[in-house]
């Protein structure tokens, strides 16, 4: 069920994203999604012939590949756009908007595969899955940006036909913006401060929801007669059980039961306890013939009852825990030194990591405020350290194009203050902000409504963490990053 609805919810995902880049491109939007179209083709493809297992992390590096392949094209039709206005040739604009919009384009990709790669050599379980789809889909996103659109785009324009790169409701969108974003930064610390400050405090008081594999638990398989719906009975167990995890284990009549509930007692009645729970809870679905005994202590060849069960100590879990660590500080110290020494300015490296750490910290606070109240599953497990690693790929690649912009305007405009620099740069990037965000958000939404249960709370870390990279590269990154060169100039 949650598969078919996982895939039925990406098909509308990607339907609305290639519908929105016709309405907002025209023709050459058309030309954007057969590379988008190609691009997912490739990374299936590949993940198929490596045997790759898709989990929800590998969810979560193909996302976050959409929305950087998708980011890509914004990028080069934004730079088009951008020399088309400068009232260039066709073919000038076009040749020069590609050219442009590379050194963004690499940046932003190389930034996130720096991070991949020390993820994939130092990560375990979910962090090398996440991280393998990932670096394929970098690659393949590049190969389709770069190559496949812009084939399409000349082979076009090669028999002197004219490509429009906007429609008349999107022609003059964003145009000629003069927004003061630096004159802003101190509401915007206030704003950033008291969100890390209340996600601080609610770790302490509140903490996380952590699931089975940070804490240890208990998992149950069990059989009945006839086949059971999986979240039927797992809204039923969480009325007793707490956190309570129920999917389909092998057969519809079968079902694999993990609970963290009293992990931390070490004592055989508790082992009795849910035992009677789930005989209580769950003897509306099993023969009345079938008692307390039969359910709990029958052999393997029985019918229906608990055909096996297990105690997982939180030793794994604490593994888990140090190499997701150990793997996202060495990622973050990697990408703090290539922004060092592509951008020449430690104040730049400084700006992204911070903006990285806020993002962490706010949906860290965000679900630590949240899990009690929200209608559905909000654990931590090693679904979310996905998702969280997809925030911070997201919020690199965001603050890495605007990183970007500042600088080429710093090479040509030597004679301008830096406030001017940095605005103006904002400004002229604030489309392709937008636009990349209301396309990855689309997708995610999608899946989030109609994806099913099972993965919602994952799509809700994501939904927080791209609404959050956004503002952060905006008023976080680029804010620390001014304040601290101006003062070192």
């Amino acid at each position: 069920e949650s598969i078919t609805k996982g895939t039925y919810s990406f098909v509308i995902a990607l339907i609305l994203v290639l519908i929105w880049m016709y309405f907002y491109y025209g023709r050459a939007g058309l030309y954007a999604d057969v590379a988008l179209s190609l691009n997912i083709l490739l990374i299936f493809g590949l993940l198929s012939g490596l045997g790759a297992v898709l989990t929800l992390p590998g969810i979560a590096g193909i996302v976050l590949t959409i929305g950087m392949s998708v980011d890509a094209n914004v990028l080069i039709f934004e730079r088009v756009r951008e020399e088309i206005y400068r009232e260039k040739g066709q073919k000038q604009a076009i040749a020069d908007g590609f050219s442009n919009a590379l050194s963004s384009i690499l940046d932003a990709n190389a930034t996130t595969g720096v991070t991949a790669l020390v993820l994939f050599i130092f990560g375990t379980g979910p962090i090398k899955g996440f991280a393998t789809t990932l670096l394929i889909g970098i690659l393949t996103s590049l190969f389709t940006a770069i190559f496949i659109t812009r084939m399409l785009v000349e082979w076009y324009i090669s028999s002197g036909k004219k490509l429009e790169f906007s429609t008349p409701l999107t022609k003059n969108l964003f145009r000629n913006l003069s927004i003061s974003f630096l004159s802003k930064r101190n509401v915007s610390y206030i704003i950033s401060g008291s969100f890390i400050f209340i996600a601080i405090f609610s770790l302490f008081i509140n903490n996380l929801n952590q699931g089975v594999d940070f804490v240890g638990g208990r998992s149950y398989v069990v059989r009945f007669e006839n086949p059971v719906n999986q979240l039927e009975i797992q809204q039923k167990l969480a009325e007793s059980l707490g956190n309570a995890e129920v999917k389909t284990f092998g057969a519809d009549n079968q079902l694999k039961i993990t609970t963290n509930y009293k992990v931390d007692i070490d004592d055989s009645s508790i082992d009795d306890e849910i035992n009677g729970i789930l005989y209580s809870d769950l003897n509306y679905l099993i023969d009345s013939s079938i008692n307390y005994d039969s359910f709990v202590n029958g052999d393997e060849n029985k019918a229906v009852g608990i055909m096996s069960s297990i105690k997982v100590g939180p030793t794994i879990a604490d593994d888990i825990k140090t190499n997701s660590f150990i793997a996202v500080i060495g990622s973050l110290i990697f990408v703090f030194l290539y922004i060092l020494i592509r951008f020449k300015n430690w104040q730049f490296s400084l700006g992204a990591v911070s903006a990285v750490f806020h993002d962490v910290m706010v949906v860290l606070g965000i679900f630590s405020l949240a899990y009690k109240i929200m209608p559905f599953n909000m654990e931590i497990n090693q679904a979310f350290i996905a998702a969280v690693l997809t925030v911070i790929g997201y919020s690199l690649n965001d603050t890495v194009v605007v990183f970007d912009r500042i600088r080429e305007y710093r090479n040509i405009n030597t004679s301008w203050e830096i406030t001017r620099v940095v605005n103006t740069a904002l400004n002229s990037t604030l489309s392709r902000t937008l636009n990349t965000s209301f396309t990855t958000l689309l997708v995610l939404l999608t899946i989030f409504i109609f994806g099913g249960e099972s993965i919602r709370g994952f799509m809700f870390a994501l939904i927080i963490g791209v609404i959050i990279g956004t503002y952060s590269s905006v008023f976080v990154a680029t804010p620390i990053m001014f304040d601290t060169l101006k003062k070192s100039r």
